[in-house]
């Protein structure tokens, strides 16, 4: 019944992110999100390496030494920095992040606050995304205007809460009235 676990954690997970996203006015976003977890080649790989306290991913990571369910999410999913990647245009064209758009980046930033709320559960506070972000950050290949705004919000969501942060992002970030 590891498939039922899955299938509870993400539909869990989206509908987080879908109300985070609804209360910044990104409604079409927040109804899309993460579709693409449905998929067979991501639910097979997250139903047999369901854990319930990390990604199934990085346990396929770690027995193959890639994730098939990643690679496939990645490049499905705006709101993933790794979507993003691509060769520069200046010096030797190393892979580097580019710039994403602002929609995409609070996108990111709803899935960072629901994926904690999700894996921390009870344990959850506002800092956890935040601490995620630094203690990850020096392997993401990202734009640093991306990053930047990425590292406010997340701030922001630590020092002042969750509900002053979304109507910043509302009202400032995405200009709804």
């Amino acid at each position: 019944m590891q498939w039922a676990e899955h299938l509870k954690t993400i539909n869990h997970h989206k509908k987080l992110v879908m109300e985070l996203c609804f209360k910044v006015g990104l409604y079409r976003q927040g109804l899309l999100h993460d579709l693409s977890k449905y998929h067979p080649v991501e639910f097979l790989v997250g139903a047999k390496y369901y854990q319930g306290n990390r990604s199934p991913n990085a346990a396929e990571r770690e027995q193959k030494d890639y994730s098939t369910a990643w690679l496939h999410h990645k490049g499905r999913n705006k709101h993933h920095l790794e979507y993003w990647i691509d060769y520069g245009l200046e010096g030797d064209h190393a892979m580097t992040g580019m710039k994403m758009p602002v929609r995409y980046v609070v996108e990111m930033f709803c899935d960072r606050v629901a994926a904690s709320k999700n894996y921390r559960g009870a344990a959850y506070t506002d800092a956890d995304a935040y601490e995620y972000y630094e203690h990850s950050k020096d392997h993401y290949l990202i734009h640093p205007e991306t990053a930047r705004l990425l590292v406010f919000l997340l701030k922001m969501l630590r020092d002042n809460g969750e509900e002053k942060t979304l109507l910043y992002i509302k009202y400032k970030i995405l200009k709804h009235r």
